[in-house]
């Protein structure tokens, strides 16, 4: 049995399923977990069994000689935090978004290649079995050449409750960086990850704001943005994401592809992640459809998957790469709506 690698958990938030999803592999042990709230931190340590606990980063990775942390704070702190567990030698599976910036994710892989350590963003929405499922049909060429995407999440009522989440300064954004970055993620992910060329976007704050005025909170977010990206190879993809949209359903999420020999959408039943997926082919005069069934056999966490390619030295899913192009579009869609002008990439 291969050597167990030594973990720590900082932010104990999400940083929680982290550490259920590490306990998945038999070569993880999460050995130390660290958040600024004592509170948290007590709570975290009692439910998880784990009783090595800081309030510092810099004192864990001194003190705990890790071979991989998970950088699940908010997003402010994402890069910095980062690239001081790279600088002791640590893997990191960074939380999404990976950064406020492209800039900052930039940075982020400069150092992880510079140290010859590995970064991976959490992109939990490939790791399904139905977007697994999906993936294979893509891959085995059911569509053909795929050269439109939609990809979308809207709530009808889910402005976060946590204050950093509209704060732009701590969070980057609204929910195009929160929401957004997931179905942006698996659509490029099923695309094949094109480079984006140009992106043209738009956001709004008609709801939010005004809500939060009513309740004496401070918001300096979008409550909804839009966003058209076009591909180097020519592939195209529109976006939306919102907190606060006029529809019927609380929680929203489709993703269409379109290709030339056929489609595929990917969208949830209900507000409990609930989704079914359906493909759509045609031969001769004929038109068919098919409802993926997907056989529930397990399907390995982020985490467990990120261990498991350490452990056996292969690539892994995810990469830092990866999430500098999903920057891009974050970056592009918010310079766009501010200027007004479609944003370029060189």
């Amino acid at each position: 049995m291969a050597k167990k690698l030594r973990i720590g958990v900082v932010g104990l938030g999400i940083g929680r399923h982290h550490i259920k999803g590490y306990r998945e592999h038999e070569s993880a042990d999460v050995v130390a977990i660290c958040d600024i709230d004592q509170d948290r931190l007590n709570a975290a340590g009692k439910e998880s069994g784990i009783s090595k606990k800081y309030r510092d980063i810099e004192k864990m990775l001194a003190k705990e000689k890790l071979d991989v942390v998970s950088i699940c704070t908010p997003n402010v702190s994402h890069a910095p935090l980062t690239i001081q567990a790279l600088e002791a030698g640590c893997h990191v599976l960074c939380e999404k978004p990976m950064a406020m910036n492209t800039e900052e994710a930039e940075l982020m892989c400069r150092k992880a290649g510079e140290k010859k350590r590995r970064l991976m963003i959490d992109f939990s929405f490939r790791f399904s079995p139905m977007s697994q499922a999906l993936k294979a049909q893509v891959d085995s060429g059911i569509l053909g050449e795929i050269y439109f995407a939609r990809t979308v999440w809207h709530r009808r009522a889910g402005v976060p409750g946590r204050d950093w989440f509209h704060e732009k300064a701590m969070s980057g954004g609204g929910p195009l960086i929160d929401l957004g970055v997931h179905r942006i993620d698996l659509a490029l992910w099923l695309m094949g990850y094109p480079e984006p060329k140009t992106v043209l976007g738009s956001s709004y704050d008609y709801l939010a704001r005004p809500m939060a005025r009513q309740q004496g909170k401070y918001y300096d977010c979008e409550d909804m943005a839009t966003g058209f990206v076009q591909f180097a190879n020519g592939q195209s993809m529109a976006i939306e994401a919102s907190w606060m949209a006029m529809r019927p359903e609380n929680e929203f999420m489709v993703t269409r592809l379109y290709g030339t020999k056929g489609g595929l959408v990917q969208r949830n039943l209900d507000a409990t992640y609930n989704f079914e997926a359906m493909l759509f082919t045609s031969e001769g005069d004929f038109c068919f459809e098919k409802k993926l069934a997907v056989a529930q056999k397990p399907v390995p966490s982020a985490m467990a998957h990120f261990i498991d390619c350490i452990i056996k030295d292969i690539p892994h899913d995810a990469d830092g790469s990866q999430g500098v192009k999903v920057m891009k579009i974050l970056d592009g869609i918010y310079r766009s709506a501010e200027t007004g002008k479609a944003v370029e990439f060189k």
